[in-house]
């Protein structure tokens, strides 16, 4: 390889540009330093959008600090070379999370070098084009379906609410609750989406505008028996005094904000938990159970129906709507493609 064709954001007087470059081996990390840094190099074929690419695309400091700098915190490729010896040339592999795309080049480059103990093995039974589709939105997604099942959770016992539900995690939310039996909520400030999200497994929908005034009562009637909240903010503390009695809500985004009011009633009379997702520094074991459950007994069939696949001169525009709050669905970056 000489020369390969990478998103770089570039920084300057005028703030941070991102666009198609055509970079070499110097804008990749370099092996060595005692830490792993750098022992895979991975052929990047496919990538996903994340609103934590929107803003890394974009010069968020919160995200990356240094630039220039190649998004994308997902990658779906085949091995190059291995300098650790875990893995063979030819093998089909899957990155994300960890410091990928934030400080460290990611998916939005047609190479990658990263430590082998952030590289996944495929499993068979999924392509390489939906490991990408599920991405970490997916993947965080099933994380937040599956802490839910672990607080016992049940199809028969009650509605689940989930909160941007149009969004990457929000969909794969809807689309994995309704595949597993529970009656979905789906929240969403757009109405014109209510369709397509009645489309995709949810069986009611429920406008954002109502669900927010609750945000400022302690408690009110227990319509929901848990609940997936993707945006953070006011969005938790609106749930949290509608869930049943042993109820639980886990979050993961703060695209509504930091942080929260709400009464502690929910927790001392009802007892219910607020439980936190993250995505990013989970054990690669668990990755690699989480990634063969998707492949298996949780793959979702109609996930490229709400998938929609763009190539490298899409993905400008993409980000942008992301970062705005327009994106709907998951969105497969395809880096074979113009």
């Amino acid at each position: 390889m000489t020369q390969w064709h990478a998103y770089r954001a570039i920084e300057s007087e005028d703030g941070v540009q991102s666009s198609w470059q055509l970079v070499d081996n110097s804008s990749l990390p370099t092996v060595g330093n005692g830490k792993g840094e750098g022992e895979v190099l991975i052929k990047v074929q496919f990538s996903s959008v994340n609103y934590k690419d929107a803003l890394s695309a974009s010069g968020n400091k919160g995200v990356t600090r240094n630039f220039p700098h190649t998004p994308g915190i997902d990658a779906a490729g085949t091995i190059i070379e291995d300098a650790s010896g875990q893995f063979n040339t030819g093998d089909e592999v899957v990155v994300f999370g960890y410091d990928l795309g934030m400080n460290t080049c990611g998916g939005y480059g047609e190479y990658i070098r990263v430590p082998a103990a952030w590289v996944l093995v495929k499993p068979e039974e999924l392509s390489l084009e939906d490991s990408m589709r599920w991405g970490t939105a997916g993947y965080t997604a099933a994380l937040s379906v599956e802490k839910l099942l672990k607080a016992d959770v049940k199809p028969d016992a009650g509605k689940i609410i989930v909160t941007g539900a149009t969004g990457g995690v929000g969909s794969v939310a809807v689309a994995l609750l309704a595949k597993l039996g529970f009656t979905v909520v789906a929240v969403t400030g757009k109405t014109e989406a209510s369709e397509w999200l009645l489309g995709i497994g949810a069986a009611e929908v429920l406008n954002r505008a109502e669900l927010l005034p609750m945000a400022a009562k302690p408690m009110t009637r227990p319509l929901y028996q848990a609940g997936i909240d993707t945006c953070g903010g006011d969005m938790i503390a609106a749930v949290l005094p509608q869930l049943q009695y042993g109820g639980a809500l886990t979050t993961c985004g703060m695209v509504a904000g930091a942080g929260f009011s709400a009464s502690v009633f929910p927790f001392i009379l009802r007892g219910v938990d607020l439980l936190g997702i993250d995505s990013v520094e989970v054990p690669q074991t668990h990755k690699q159970l989480l990634i063969k459950k998707v492949a298996t007994d949780w793959q979702l069939s109609n996930l490229a129906d709400f998938t929609t696949t763009i190539g490298r001169g899409e993905l400008p525009g993409v980000l942008g709507n992301v970062l705005a709050g327009k994106g709907q669905g998951r969105y497969l970056l395809d880096l074979s493609k113009a």
